[in-house]
């Protein structure tokens, strides 16, 4: 008869202790061991019950790397534009891709949307659902839009389950939401646990990987903001995607923290909209339009996120402080770069900002963090603190030294042809080092200090 004995496992990192300890030995991590009853069994056949129809496991050779082709791999389209640009062109076959996300911020409408427009060619598509009953899928689905015939639903969170549905009929892509409903009976412990979600994952991985079937996971975030579950799970997948924004602006960002198959440096933007998720093509125009009449405090910047230049418009208010203590806060922005930034106004250009509390927010309620944010920020809180508004067509691209220099940015050429496409008049750059042919409308204004800035401005 096998023994059961007891063990306690790291949540963020999946270390083994024999005795609960207050500081994880491996990640280091206070009060994240949690205790699990184990069997010592030594069977691990569910993880392989899905690479064959007997159970066994599937014999591999070793053969010249050089022999490997990869012509015949097709990316399957997705559907969605801005997830592909993500992906890096498409969603790879057998690949394990984990999407992360507070609650309610639109994890499950992004991929019942996804799941619709790829069973619209015809491909079949199985979305599991774990936590929502077939109807109130089916809810969401008619709020989207027309349900194809090839999109099934199967309420179900045991895996063995799940495997078998895969194993009667042939599907193109898997949907599970979410991976902490996960139960592999043959592993104790409740599901959402360390070794539930590290079993449950690793069973379906070898389907995946056996079938070529691409598979999205929906996970969780803890209070913190990292993915709930072991650390491990991140390691497992092959991308893992951050699905963020305010819930109380429409807009929300779709980034990369990992992709084994592309770049992590695209973003893709989404608006909310009553009829599912909408695809911004044209961030830009839609950020700039909703800006008023110019006012104090207000600077464009000509931002970089990933491959995509994006014109934000940066919002300071500087006014006097009420208590002892100044405020200083930060929307969108980092704060110890607004506090760096404050430093450098009141050594290299004189402005006693001390004794005044100092805001910033990144309209939009997007969270940018690109260094040549620095100038329009600088910008936005001298015209505050002054009460002159600047043009509306003048906008901002460079980094701000602690010496006061304005150090140049990367891909200017793609920052100014933004500018130029949304009708910007004059554009402040770093007057250091070399720079791209101006695009036809827009003027150039080279500043080496920050010093100078007062002057070029007003």
């Amino acid at each position: 008869m096998a023994k059961a004995r007891t063990r306690y496992l790291c949540s963020d990192c999946g270390t083994s202790s024999a005795q609960w300890v207050g500081k994880c030995p491996g990640c280091k991590a206070w009060n994240s061991l949690k205790e699990e009853t184990i069997t010592d069994s030594g069977k691990r056949a569910h993880r392989y019950s899905a690479a064959s129809p007997q159970g066994g496991v599937l014999t591999q050779k070793a053969r010249p790397l050089a022999e490997v082709t990869i012509e015949n791999i097709v990316r399957l389209p997705s559907g969605e534009a801005e997830l592909d640009r993500v992906l890096g062109g498409g969603v790879v076959p057998g690949s394990l891709i984990l999407l992360g996300g507070e609650p309610g911020i639109g994890k499950s409408t992004l991929m019942l949307q996804m799941a619709m427009m790829v069973s619209t060619t015809g491909a079949k598509v199985l979305y599991v659902s774990g936590e929502e009953s077939p109807e109130q899928v089916r809810m969401r689905a008619l709020r989207i839009g027309t349900v194809p015939k090839s999109l099934m639903v199967l309420p179900e969170t045991r895996v063995p389950m799940v495997l078998n549905a895969l194993q009667e009929d042939e599907f193109s892509l898997l949907v599970i939401d979410s991976v902490q409903t996960l139960d592999q009976p043959e592993v104790d412990g409740a599901p959402g646990s360390v070794s539930q979600i590290r079993e449950s994952v690793a069973a379906i991985t070898s389907h995946a990987k056996s079938f070529a079937l691409p598979v999205f996971l929906v996970g969780h975030i803890t209070k913190e903001g990292s993915l709930a579950g072991p650390k491990v799970l991140e390691h497992m997948v092959d991308v893992v995607l951050q699905f963020e924004g305010d819930r109380n602006h429409a807009y929300r960002m779709l980034r990369a923290a990992k992709n084994r198959f592309g770049t992590t440096s695209e973003l893709g933007i989404y608006e909310m909209m009553g009829d599912g998720l909408k695809a911004v093509e044209n961030p830009s125009e839609v950020l700039l339009g909703e800006a008023g009449e110019a006012s104090s405090g207000s600077a464009i910047a000509v931002a970089l996120e990933g491959a995509r230049p994006l014109l934000v418009e940066m919002q300071a208010l500087v006014s006097t402080a009420v208590y002892g203590t100044p405020q200083r806060s930060g929307t969108g922005f980092d704060l110890r770069r607004l506090n760096m930034l404050l430093a450098v106004l009141e050594k290299r250009c004189g402005f006693k900002l001390g004794a005044f509390d100092v805001f910033l927010n990144l309209a939009g309620g997007l969270k940018i963090s690109d260094p040549a944010n620095d100038l329009a920020v600088v910008a936005a809180i001298l015209s505050s603190s002054l009460d002159l508004p600047l043009d509306r067509d003048t906008c901002f691209a460079g980094e701000v030294g602690l010496s006061g220099e304005i150090r140049p940015v990367a891909r200017l050429d793609e920052r100014m042809s933004e500018a130029a496409r949304l009708g910007m008049k004059r554009m402040l750059v770093s007057g250091h080092g070399k720079r791209p042919p101006t695009p036809k409308g827009l003027t150039l204004v080279p500043i080496k200090r920050v010093s100078e800035i007062q002057r070029v401005i007003f």
